[in-house]
C-alpha cells in the first residue's frame, strides 16, 4: 500500500456533534490498527488544530495537546460518553464550491495545512469519523492525493449509504423515555406538550420517537409539501386533533415536530443564529413554539377557551446518553470495518454494512455529486412504510 508521500502512520479524525457510542467506533478504529501493529495518531478537536498547522512554529502541533498516539488503554472506552477524541465543527473545505477549487490557494489553504500537518507526523491515510461536512472534506482530500476512509457519524440517520448511523437508536430510545414521561405529565395535567426533536434535515428521530412516546401527531419536513410549510395549516391540524381527542375525553398528548421545519419557515421567520464555523444553528428558530403559539391563538377561536400547550425542546440531551447495545456493536464494526477496507487497499471510500453487519465499501462518487461536491442527503420517503408506520400510529378523526 502507497501511504500519502510514503508515510505509513494512520491519522484518526472525530469531528462535528457528538453521537452515542462515538467511543465504541474510536476504541474499535484503533484496536484494529494496533492490532497489526500499525501506528494510529488521534487528533484532538476535529480539525481544529490540523487546519491551522504552520510548518515553522514547533509548537503548532504538539503531542497529547494536539493529538494523541494512541494505544491499547482505548480498549476500556467502549461504553464511555461523549467523544475521547473530543470534537468540533471546524469545517476547513467550506470555501470550496467545485474542483477548481482545490487548486486555488485562496480557497485551499486550510485543506493545505491539513496535508502538512499530517506529512510531518509521517502520516499517510487518514481515518474520518463524521457528518455531512465531514464527508465533504474527506473527499476534498483525497481528490487532493490523501488515501482516506470516511466512518459515518449522525444521529440524525440521514446518511446516504447505510441503513442506521451508529447512536441513532440510542438517542431515540432517550427521546422516548422523555416523550413517555411527558405524556404521563400531559394525562395528570389536561395539557399538551408540543416538543421539538432533533433533525436539520429529515424526520427519522421525530418518526420514531413519536411512535415509541405514543405521540398523536408526528411532523417533520417530509411532511411538507413545496418549498414553505403554511404555519395555519399544520395548526388547524394540531387543533383539530386536540378536538377530535376531547370528543373522546382525552385532554391531553404529545405533539412531536422535528426542527427541520424550520427550513421550511417563511424567510422572515427562518433562523439566522450562526455558530463560530458559519452552521445555521436550526434550533434558534424555536420552529416549536412557532406552531405552539399558533395552535393556542387558533384553538381559543374556535372554542372560546384556553388550551395549555407546552413547548420543549430535547436535543442536546440525547448527543452523549448511554450508548445502547445494537449502536455499540454497530460502532463496533464500522470501526473495525475502516481497517478491513485499509488492509484492501480500498480508500476514499465510506464504511457501511449489509445484513448481519458484513463491512460494505462506499464509494465517494456515490455519496457526492461529482459537480456540486455536495453530499447526498436521506430523507424518510413520502409513502414508504416508515412513513405510513407514523401515519398509522397518529390519532385519527373518528367523528
Amino acid at each position: 500500500m502507497n501511504g500519502y508521500k510514503g508515510n505509513k502512520k494512520i491519522g484518526l479524525v472525530f469531528s462535528g456533534g457528538p453521537a452515542p457510542s462515538a467511543n465504541a467506533v474510536i476504541s474499535s478504529v484503533c484496536l484494529s490498527f494496533i492490532d497489526k501493529k500499525i501506528p494510529i495518531i488521534g487528533f484532538f478537536y476535529g480539525f481544529e488544530f490540523l487546519e491551522k498547522f504552520d510548518s515553522h512554529d514547533r509548537y503548532s502541533l504538539v503531542e497529547n495537546v494536539h493529538y494523541e498516539i494512541l494505544d491499547a488503554s482505548i480498549a476500556g472506552i467502549r461504553n464511555r460518553r461523549g467523544v475521547y477524541l473530543k470534537t468540533s465543527r471546524a469545517n476547513p473545505g467550506k470555501q470550496i464550491k467545485n474542483k477548481n477549487d482545490l487548486e486555488d490557494p485562496g480557497k485551499n489553504q486550510k485543506l493545505m495545512k491539513i496535508l502538512q500537518g499530517l506529512d510531518s507526523l509521517g502520516i499517510g491515510f487518514l481515518i474520518t469519523i463524521g457528518g455531512d461536512d465531514t464527508l465533504k472534506t474527506a473527499n476534498y482530500l483525497s481528490l487532493m492525493g490523501l488515501p482516506v476512509i470516511h466512518i459515518p457519524k449522525t444521529i440524525d440517520n440521514d446518511y446516504y449509504g447505510i441503513s442506521w448511523t451508529f447512536g441513532y437508536w440510542s438517542a431515540v430510545q432517550t427521546c422516548k423515555e422523555a416523550i413517555l414521561s411527558l405524556k404521563a405529565d400531559s394525562e395528570s395535567t389536561n395539557a399538551y406538550f408540543l416538543v421539538e426533536l432533533m433533525g436539520r434535515k429529515a424526520g427519522w428521530i421525530t418518526y420514531a420517537s413519536g411512535i415509541a412516546g405514543e405521540a398523536a401527531i408526528m411532523l417533520s419536513a417530509e411532511d411538507i409539501e413545496g418549498k414553505e410549510m403554511d404555519i395555519d395549516k399544520i395548526a388547524d391540524r394540531i387543533v383539530d386533533t386536540i378536538i377530535s381527542r376531547e370528543k373522546r375525553d382525552k385532554y391531553y398528548g404529545i405533539i412531536c415536530v422535528a426542527e427541520s421545519l424550520a427550513d421550511k419557515l417563511p424567510e422572515k421567520l427562518k433562523p439566522k443564529e450562526k455558530d463560530k464555523h458559519g452552521n445555521v444553528i436550526m434550533g434558534a428558530a424555536e420552529v416549536g413554539r412557532i406552531l405552539r403559539d399558533e395552535a393556542k391563538k387558533k384553538y381559543l377561536e374556535r372554542t372560546g377557551r384556553k388550551k395549555k400547550i407546552v413547548y420543549k425542546q430535547i436535543g442536546y440531551e440525547t448527543r452523549t446518553v448511554p450508548p445502547i447495545s445494537f449502536d455499540v456493536v454497530l460502532g463496533s464494526m464500522l470501526g473495525f470495518g475502516a481497517y478491513k477496507l485499509y488492509s484492501q487497499n480500498e480508500f476514499n471510500c465510506m464504511v457501511s454494512v449489509s445484513d448481519n453487519f458484513q463491512v460494505v465499501a462506499v464509494p465517494f462518487e456515490k455519496l457526492i455529486d461529482p459537480k456540486t461536491l455536495l453530499t447526498r442527503l436521506r430523507d424518510v420517503p413520502r409513502g414508504s412504510d416508515f412513513f405510513e408506520l407514523k401515519e398509522a400510529l397518529s390519532f385519527k378523526h373518528l367523528d
